[in-house]
C-alpha cells in the first residue's frame, strides 16, 4: 500500500471514530402551557403521525445516520412501532386531563434515534435516546385549535454496557425508559405533572 493511501486511510478511520464518540449538549425542552388552559380540557384521543419522508437505518454501528433508529421489536416497518410507542407515551402523559372540553392531541413525530444493539455494548457513561416531536391541541368537537404545534424535545441519558445487561434483568428496556420519560414530558408540558425539563452533557447520538 502507497504512503499515500494509507494516510487516507489513517484520515478515514480517524474520522469515523470521532462520529463514534462524538457528543454534546442533550436537553428535555417545551414551553408549559398553563394549568388555567389544560384544567379545563380532557382527551378525547391521541393521534400521531411520523412522516415517511423520515429516514431509518438498520446499520449495526455505533451512532447510525438517520431519523429514526429502532430495534427492540423485531424489524418491520419502524414507522408505525414508533407510532405506537409514541401513541401509548403520549396517552399516559396526558391522563390528567380532567376537565369538561373533549381535546385532540395531535403529534408529529421528527426524530426517534434510540441505541442500536452496537451502542449498547460500549461503556456505562455513553448514549443518548433522542427523540423530537410537535404537539398540538384542537377541540374534539369543532376542531379549533387551542394550541398550535409546538416543538417539545425529550432526550434523556440511555444505559448501555453492564449498566444496561443489569437493568434488563430487572425489566427495564430502552422502550420502558423512553415511554417513561415521554409521559412524564407531556405532563410537564400540560401543566398536570411535575415539571419535566432538564439538560445534560453525553457521548452520543
Amino acid at each position: 500500500m502507497s504512503l499515500t493511501r494509507r494516510i487516507a486511510l489513517l484520515g478515514a478511520v480517524t474520522l469515523l471514530l470521532s462520529a463514534c464518540v462524538g457528543g454534546g449538549s442533550f436537553k428535555t425542552d417545551y414551553t408549559p402551557l398553563s394549568a388555567d388552559v389544560s384544567r379545563s380540557w380532557n382527551l378525547a384521543d391521541v393521534r400521531v403521525t411520523v412522516p415517511t419522508s423520515l429516514t431509518v437505518s438498520e446499520a449495526k454501528t455505533l451512532l447510525p445516520n438517520a431519523d429514526i433508529v429502532w430495534r427492540e421489536d423485531p424489524l418491520g416497518d419502524r414507522y408505525a412501532q414508533v407510532a405506537r410507542i409514541m401513541d401509548d407515551a403520549v396517552t399516559r402523559g396526558a391522563q390528567g386531563l380532567r376537565g369538561k372540553r373533549p381535546v385532540f392531541i395531535d403529534v408529529t413525530v421528527t426524530r426517534f434515534h434510540a441505541l442500536t444493539f452496537e451502542a449498547e455494548q460500549r461503556g456505562q457513561t455513553w448514549g443518548v435516546h433522542n427523540i423530537k416531536f410537535t404537539a398540538q391541541v384542537t377541540d374534539a368537537r369543532t376542531g379549533e385549535v387551542l394550541i398550535p404545534a409546538t416543538p417539545i424535545r425529550a432526550e434523556l441519558p440511555a444505559l448501555s454496557g453492564q449498566e444496561m445487561r443489569d437493568a434488563r434483568k430487572k425489566g427495564v428496556t430502552q422502550k420502558s425508559m423512553i415511554s417513561n420519560h415521554v409521559a412524564k414530558t407531556v405532563a410537564g408540558w400540560l401543566a398536570i405533572g411535575p415539571d419535566n425539563r432538564g439538560e445534560f452533557s453525553r457521548q452520543g447520538n
